[in-house]
């Protein structure tokens, strides 16, 4: 018998002779004449009919069990769905004790509740349906940037650099060396960190590859608790080279986000309806308007103006050469349209080194660009990066980071050549396509209770 998944029998146009599935019990029906189960091994939200003789019931399957089954696959006669398979046999893999199990049959469990069992939670349709989605979406992202001529890079993991010198890292050493003096010869020469960004790694080798991307793990040490920051999350991250418009690493963020959306939504419609059903109704609304109009760009001067003539009352007062807060952003995208709004030109003392100077009298801004969606805020960042060597090095002194960024200042003395790029939270992302409220309900496993998964 072929071994099928149950996504390839649901499918299937045709019945199909012996074929073996495996999976786990979803239900358990018995009638006097016939066995009712419904498996499900996580290739689709949807699951598989089996029908079998009452005979081939036994006292371990059960709601949660581990099973192989092996039979025929059929027409089924209800329009519910388009196959069946009528059992041969039934080998009970795995038993489960239905009574301690902490998923009930048939129950829509709170996210809140499934937070509590992350060894368990994937078994969950809400979480089984996010993690195909997941897994699509990352397909995507690597097919969009392929597609378009980028190099994937791996940057590294464990660096010694701060990229936005917000000294929000975690630091790393051994567990001995926390256990002994500092004086101690540490593992690494110098202080060594967990990423937070891969866009100075990046950079380099955009020297040679001209477009380069990552996507991996990054971590901020920042201390919020609140549901849209998690202190371990995905980044994606693109740099192009021979680029001097700010408008260019604008299209590429608009195209990633339509493109990456527009793919999950066609790969994973089932797994999509759950979340807008069931926890945002008006998402999916949301998204339709968003993947069909044109994201709108205003400047950080217009941003604070509009601010300040809201009629709503902020708890950070808006003000030019201030940074623009969670209430500021959403208060923007509702302004204009609940459509995904460009914030371009930001002061230049707020944002980091490597941000291009505009060059523009008094107020002095830097050619940066946040994208702000609904409900959300801000979700990209990015800007063209500063490749005069003569400003790099004035701005490195003032900040007394000219010793550190060394090699950042040789990439200007050879082959310098102007270029941008920007990062865009993955996980965000997710909650924004999705509706969901709280960011830790799209990651596969949250941070508590369980030390042991910490």
């Amino acid at each position: 018998a072929g071994r099928l998944r149950v996504r390839e029998l649901l499918g299937s146009p045709e019945p199909l002779g012996e074929v073996k599935v495996q999976g786990w019990v979803r239900s358990v029906r018995s009638q006097k004449d016939v066995l009712f189960l419904h498996i499900n091994d996580g290739s689709s939200l949807e699951n598989l009919q089996v029908v079998a003789d009452p005979s081939l019931e036994s006292r371990d399957l059960t709601f949660g069990s581990a099973v192989e089954v092996q039979g025929r696959l059929v027409k089924s006669p209800h329009g519910m769905q388009n196959m069946e398979l009528q059992a041969e046999t039934i080998h009970v893999v795995g038993p489960c004790d239905t009574l301690s199990f902490p998923l009930k049959i048939k129950r829509r469990h709170p996210l809140e509740y499934l937070r509590q069992l992350p060894h368990l939670r994937c078994r969950s349709n809400t979480n089984g349906s996010l993690l195909r989605i997941r897994s699509e979406a990352t397909a995507a992202i690597h097919s969009f940037f392929q597609d378009n001529g980028y190099v994937h890079i791996h940057t590294p993991i464990i660096t010694s650099n701060d990229c936005e010198g917000a000294g929000e890292v975690f630091q790393i050493e051994t567990l001995k060396e926390a256990r002994e003096s500092a004086e101690e010869t540490h593992f690494f020469d110098i202080p060594a960190f967990l990423t937070v960004s891969g866009q100075l790694h990046l950079e380099v080798i955009a020297g040679a590859f001209t477009r380069v991307f990552t996507f991996g793990p990054t971590f901020r040490a920042e201390n919020s608790q609140s549901r849209r920051h998690l202190s371990e999350f995905y980044m994606v991250e693109a740099e192009l080279s021979f680029t001097e418009s700010l408008q260019d690493i604008m299209q590429v963020m608009e195209d990633l986000f339509k493109t990456v959306t527009s793919t999950v939504l066609s790969k994973c419609p089932c797994d999509v309806e759950l979340f807008h059903k069931y926890m945002a109704p008006a998402q999916k609304d949301r998204l339709e308007r968003t993947l069909k109009n044109k994201f709108v760009t205003i400047s950080y001067n217009e941003a604070v103006e509009i601010l300040k003539q809201a009629s709503q009352t902020f708890t950070f007062k808006p003000e030019w050469g201030c940074d623009l807060q969670t209430e500021h952003e959403k208060y923007l995208v509702k302004h204009c349209g609940e459509i995904p709004v460009f914030v371009i030109n930001y002061p230049y003392d707020l944002k980091p080194f490597y941000m291009r100077d505009n060059e523009d009298g008094p107020q002095h801004t830097v050619a940066a660009v946040d994208l702000l969606i609904p409900g959300i805020g801000e979700l990209c960042g990015g800007s063209l990066r500063e490749e005069r060597l003569p400003f790099l090095e004035s701005r490195l002194q003032r900040l007394g980071l000219t010793d550190t960024y060394q090699w950042y200042l040789d990439l200007r003395k050879f082959g310098s050549v102007p270029h941008g790029g920007f990062g865009m939270g993955f996980e965000r992302y997710l909650q924004y396509i999705l509706g969901v409220e709280n960011i830790k309900d799209v990651i596969p496993f949250p941070r508590f209770p369980h030390s042991c998964l910490l």
